[in-house]
């Protein structure tokens, strides 16, 4: 019995598996992607519309659903209002990218999600969608988005939404939201909403929204019209003008042009009028009580 070198061996073995793959393919190539075994599942290399399973592309285009593991390097040609794409499992590439993106999503530059982000995602320079992002998501600036960003979110620069930041979020910057801020959230400089921040908020510079409930802790200055909860800066907390302060001011200049109802402790507590509160100082000024009873040293309350 005579036997083949190896090498040879494996060069016959090659030519007839390339044969075979290429014959199980041949009606996928004339779709821009080669699939094994079937068009729908198994192993895909090339732009593969539907497909569940190990899948291999440059850049998608035209996607409709992939399930499984997708390895893309850049973000799909149709990244825009028109991508209804649903991409569901582990994604990885430089910038991959979906209409919808599900499961865990790695990008050695970023994610980048049309509508939106869910489950895990990670991006050296940052992650973000046009709706919604929720679960956990690193950016190594930042991360965004148009809607809402739910769950546990960290950005080297700053977490930020057009509409609700929800959860635990830390930003090298700044945490902020055009409505609404809720639960733990850490700013390097500031954190800030545009209607509502709630629960535990510190920054290095300044905390404010209209309305800030919780406890609030910041390097300089806490503001905002309707404040509830427990208030500490290095420097002031502001009540803007008919504003309301329920709980208790801590900082060496409490400014409060409105209501307090509560507790102000500082060098100087300046209130408009106080409501079942009082002031503990070195100055305390209350503008609407009786003349002679409007500035009194160490403490201050209700005496019109």
């Amino acid at each position: 019995m005579s036997f083949l070198p190896l090498t040879e061996k494996a060069r016959r073995l090659g030519a007839c598996l390339a044969l075979v793959l290429f014959s199980a393919a041949a009606g996928s190539v004339s779709a821009q992607s080669l699939d094994i075994p079937s068009k729908k599942w198994g192993l895909s290399f090339g732009n593969s519309k539907e497909f569940t399973g190990l899948r291999f592309n440059f850049r998608d285009r035209g996607v409709i659903r992939i399930t499984g593991v997708n390895v893309t390097l850049w973000t799909p040609r149709t990244l825009g209002e028109e991508d209804d794409s649903t991409v569901t499992g582990l994604s990885l590439g430089l910038i991959p990218g979906a209409g919808r993106m599900r499961g865990v999503q790695l990008g050695l530059l970023g994610v980048a999600g049309n509508r939106s982000i869910a489950g895990v995602s990670a991006g050296l320079l940052g992650v973000g969608a046009g709706e919604d992002i929720s679960g956990f998501n690193f950016g190594g600036l930042g991360v965004g988005a148009g809607g809402s960003v739910a769950g546990i979110n960290l950005g080297g620069l700053g977490v930020g939404a057009g509409e609700n930041v929800l959860g635990i979020n830390i930003g090298g910057l700044g945490v902020g939201a055009g409505k609404n801020v809720t639960g733990i959230n850490i700013g390097g400089l500031g954190v800030g909403a545009g209607e509502r921040l709630a629960g535990i908020s510190i920054s290095g510079i300044g905390a404010g929204a209209e309305s800030v409930a919780g406890l609030a802790i910041a390097g300089i200055g806490v503001g905002g019209r309707r404040l509830s909860g427990v208030f500490a800066a290095g420097a002031v907390i502001k009540l803007v003008d008919d504003g309301r302060l329920r709980g208790v001011a801590v900082s060496p200049f409490n400014q409060l042009k409105g209501t307090l109802t509560g507790l102000s402790i500082g060098i100087v507590n300046y209130a408009r009028r106080i409501e079942k509160g009082i002031q503990l100082g070195l100055v305390n000024i209350v503008r609407e009580n009786k003349p002679g009873l409007r500035v009194l040293p160490l403490f201050n309350t209700d005496f019109r």
